[in-house]
């Protein structure tokens, strides 16, 4: 479904990524992980068609995002969606109006059926009878649940999370990763999920990916990564 190749990044002179390679299979869901200023972020929002490369490509179900332009992108994108660290609510609307914000700019969908849909999916991520409140008005951890019914109320085949559980204590963080993995299994989208949380995100993934001075260092499924003896990695997972 998603396909790094040899992806190049630079920003004022300077080399992020060096050559990424990365495959994900289709309702795959994949870790990626690395330290603070890797690129692990630079790399989602070019899979996002968000950013452009210096070299090398992105290709998201055969297609390639650096040669597609006008509906071809847009239609692309529709299968996709971005949840960013802030989770990225509009202030000055309610939680309801949030997640039916996608449904009402991309969609003909009746009011009624878009009722329905938001109630629906905020009941999914345990939101029911917060429609009504402001961002804020809600604790960081019902806004990550706000933020990810907003995104899965469009079910796209594609979700990136870019450290979705940043600022959570570790009881909400917990509960976000369990949320995340329950939808997954609802949906089967295919997933980029960026992090911090090791070891705790390894039972909700598939593969784990580390970028490491702008490559791929080490991948492999979650097991195999704590088998590695790799320093750099084993210092990573012992942080």
């Amino acid at each position: 479904m998603i396909s790094i190749e040899d992806l190049y990044v630079s920003f004022d002179g300077h080399q992020v990524l060096k050559g990424v390679s990365l495959e994900i299979k289709k309702g795959e869901v994949v870790a990626l992980i690395g330290g603070s200023g890797s690129g692990k972020s630079v790399l989602l929002k070019h899979v996002a068609g968000l950013m452009q490369p210096v070299k090398g490509r992105v290709l998201v179900d055969g297609k390639d995002m650096r040669t597609l332009k006008g509906k071809g992108l847009s239609n692309l994108r529709d299968r996709l969606a971005f949840l960013f660290q802030s989770g990225a609510l509009f202030d000055s609307m309610t939680v309801f109006e949030n997640v039916a914000f996608p449904l009402k700019e991309k969609t003909g969908l009746r009011d009624k059926l878009i009722r329905e849909r938001v109630f629906k999916e905020l009941e999914n991520v345990g939101l029911s009878g917060s429609g009504n409140k402001y961002p804020s008005q809600i604790s960081g951890g019902m806004v990550k649940r706000a933020a990810l019914a907003r995104a899965l109320v469009m079910d796209p085949e594609i979700m990136l999370f870019d450290e979705p559980t940043t600022g959570l204590d570790p009881v909400i963080g917990l509960a976000i990763l369990k949320l995340i993995d329950s939808c997954h299994k609802r949906l089967s989208f295919t997933g980029i999920i960026v992090t911090h949380e090791i070891p705790r995100i390894f039972p909700f993934v598939d593969r784990v990916a580390m970028l490491h001075e702008g490559v791929i260092r080490s991948e492999g499924t979650p097991e195999e990564l704590v088998s590695i003896k790799e320093p750099i990695l084993q210092a990573f997972l012992g942080e």
